[in-house]
């Protein structure tokens, strides 16, 4: 009889090709290793299916979803405006759900009884990848070797490959640990982990300039938007990958979009993350400007509200739940009209406002103007004001009457 056989979520370093071995001995799976490009990089895939065959792989897939990571994940998150803790874009959190989604995808098609990840136990990740697994296929068993076995070190593990006979081009040196996709790059762990240290910026960031060495001179960009949706950079259309790939350049550029988190964990514990998310930055201000101009008052005020248990339900790994769901079509309602231009300057980790036009403009200047328009008078607020603040004319009056 063949083999049962495991989908691995493999990245291709050192944890991820240390479980192949540790699987094929302790479950005697046929392993069938599944990278999910989201945008991570040609770097992170360069002899990835070579490295996943020689330490014991059956089978290697490198499938590549980055345009459906904008599409149905990037693209539906900006429209929301979502932001956890008032910083962290979601950048990791909105890429787990799709990488589980493929993974179930190719155990269903191969016939696999389980899914493995090299998440580990104290982390936020095995909590997105487990909740999608079980959310489109609740029956696939779920492996996390890091909540089973005895490996504690970078060295431990290159020690137990070496003992299967697999010499692989990783070092015990430690290095940060990093999440890279077409969104953001993350960097964790060293000194990071103590919140008391200033992070060195010049020696962890990956794809943006730090502040001191970004242009002296400013740079314009104009995005337009249909629907909550960029389309297009000073007029170029460009496709979703394109345009995300041109923001972190300009954005990386002129150092936008660095920050340093100290973030509530999923599981209960802080952490100390810095994130770069250039062109995420960029698209997040645009789209903000363009809502300002195109949404009115009570809309963009619940919105915020529902923007915020949007970023909650992402990071907490929920993004199959009914919720979300829901909220992402309230979401697609509220951006019928935001359609439009939006002029930005770029300078030194600063995005500054330069302009915003829409066909949809809530803007009148009749109405705002300081000389009176036709369509308002100043006469008009006297009511306006007294019945407005009637409450407090009326518990003034009684706190007076009680004090005779």
């Amino acid at each position: 009889m063949a083999n049962k056989k495991v989908v691995l979520a493999y990245s291709g370093g050192l944890d991820t090709t240390t479980i192949i071995p540790w699987l094929k001995e302790n479950y005697d799976y046929d392993i069938i290793a599944v990278c999910v490009n989201v945008g991570q990089g040609v770097e992170e895939l360069d002899k990835l299916e070579e490295r996943a065959l020689g330490s014991g792989a059956a089978k290697v897939f490198v499938v590549d979803v980055t345009e459906e990571f904008v599409t149905d994940y990037i693209w539906p998150t900006v429209k929301s405006g979502a932001i956890y803790e008032s910083e962290y874009l979601l950048g990791t959190s909105m890429a787990r759900p799709l990488i589980s989604k493929v993974l179930v995808d190719i155990a269903i098609q191969e016939g696999a009884e389980a899914i493995c990840h090299g998440a580990t136990g104290k982390g936020n990740d095995q909590v997105r990848f487990e909740l999608g697994i079980k959310a489109l296929k609740p029956e696939l068993k779920i492996i996390a070797p890091w909540r089973l076995w005895d490996i504690q070190s970078r060295q431990d593990a290159i020690d137990y490959c070496h003992s299967k006979g697999i010499f692989l081009p990783f070092s015990a040196e430690q290095s940060y640990s990093r999440d890279k996709n077409l969104w953001h790059i993350s960097h964790e762990g060293l000194e990071i982990e103590d919140p008391s240290f200033e992070a060195d910026y010049s020696k962890i960031l990956k794809i943006s300039s730090t502040v001191e060495n970004a242009p002296d001179k400013a740079e314009y960009l104009t995005i337009s938007f249909e629907q909550g949706v960029p389309t297009a950079i000073d007029g170029t259309a460009y496709s979703p990958v394109a345009l995300m790939e041109k923001l972190n350049e300009l954005g990386g550029k002129h150092a936008i979009g660095t920050i340093d988190l100290l973030e509530n964990r999923v599981v209960g514990m802080k952490s100390r993350g810095i994130y770069e998310t250039p062109g995420g930055t960029i698209l997040y201000k645009a789209h903000e400007a363009l809502e300002h101009l195109c949404l009115d008052r009570e809309t963009y005020s619940f919105k915020l509200t529902a923007a915020q248990k949007f970023a909650d339900i992402v990071y907490n790994g929920q993004w199959f739940s009914p919720l979300r769901e829901s909220l992402s079509t309230f979401f697609d309602t509220t951006q019928e009209t935001v359609t439009g231009d939006v002029k930005l300057k770029l300078y030194k980790g600063n995005i500054i406002m330069a302009g915003a036009t829409s066909p949809y403009s809530l803007y009148n200047a009749s109405l705002s103007s300081f000389e009176t328009g036709e369509l308002y008078s100043h006469k008009d607020a006297e009511g306006f004001i007294n019945l407005y603040g009637l409450p407090m004319a009326v518990r003034a009056w009684m706190k007076k009457s009680n004090e005779k």
